[in-house]
């Protein structure tokens, strides 16, 4: 059996990779990282051990191949423990930023969308952690 411990890192494709870098600092808190071995792209954004790398989504971008150009995710999702959560949410609300709040039983969450229109789901476990995950 494999046994994953927690989301590594998600890649996205923006149309613009410098506003979205942006963005997940300031709103996330994300730090920026860039490595001269991987050039222009992606721009890996980490918190922790957890990642986004973004890549150019548009198509005159130089070194995008074919299949990759203009795909998205559906959305993708950071757990934060509760006092953290409270932390978002209020900091969404001090940038102005609209979220959706959804109580998924088990986990509360809170999803609102970046500058390219990935959502991005802040998750947090209300029960006990062996009530859900056993």
């Amino acid at each position: 059996m494999i046994h994953l411990r927690f989301l590594d890192h998600v890649a996205i494709r923006v149309a613009d990779m410098e506003r979205s870098a942006r963005w997940y600092e300031k709103v996330l808190g994300m730090k920026r990282c860039t490595f001269p071995e991987w050039g222009a792209f992606p721009i890996f954004m980490l918190a922790g051990k957890c990642g986004v790398a973004i890549f150019p989504a548009n198509p005159g971008h130089p070194g995008t191949e074919e299949r990759f150009k203009g795909i998205k995710i559906d959305h993708f999702a950071f757990n934060v423990d509760r006092a953290n959560f409270e932390k978002a949410r209020q900091r969404y609300e001090s940038l102005g930023i609209e979220y959706d709040f959804q109580d998924h039983t088990f986990f509360h969450s809170i999803y609102t969308l970046d500058p390219d229109g990935h959502k991005v789901e802040l998750t947090t476990l209300v029960v006990e952690e062996d009530e859900f995950y056993g």
